[in-house]
Parts: C-alpha cells; structure tokens; sequence
C-alpha cells in the first residue's frame, strides 16, 4: 500500500528543510502553488501543513502565509 498524499507532500518538505533547500524563515509557495507542483487537492496540502506544523518545522501567519520555523526544532 503506498503512503497518503499528504504524508508524501509533508515528506518531501521535510526533507527540503533537512537538505538546507528551505531554510528558516524561508517562505512556501501559496497552496495553489503547492497543489499545482505535487498534483495534489488543497485538502492533501492543509493536511500536510498540519503534519509539518506539529513537528514544529513550520510557521503559519494569518494572513502572511507559511513560513519555515526558525529555530527549527532538534
């Protein structure tokens, strides 16, 4: 059986952020975007922020939009 969506968008992500490609305080693209580049619906997205988010690896601002944490978590 192959993962959730969300979980292979939360995955890729982390993995962005543990390679250095996405730093803290770097901003992610909208969730429009996001849906586009992983061919996936805005509830894959949502459900994969909520997974980084209670990692601690990201940020959202109402209304500024998603940003890596800074300090990432240990």
């Amino acid at each position: 059986m192959s993962e959730a969506a969300y979980l292979q968008v939360a995955r890729d992500i982390r993995e962005q952020i543990s390679s250095g490609q996405l730093k803290p305080g770097d901003k992610l693209p909208s969730f429009a975007a996001l849906c586009e580049h992983y061919e996936v619906s805005n509830t894959v997205i949502r459900a994969s922020m909520l997974v980084l988010k209670a990692e601690g690896l990201i940020d959202g601002r109402q209304g500024k939009g998603v940003y890596i944490a800074n300090p990432l978590p240990r």
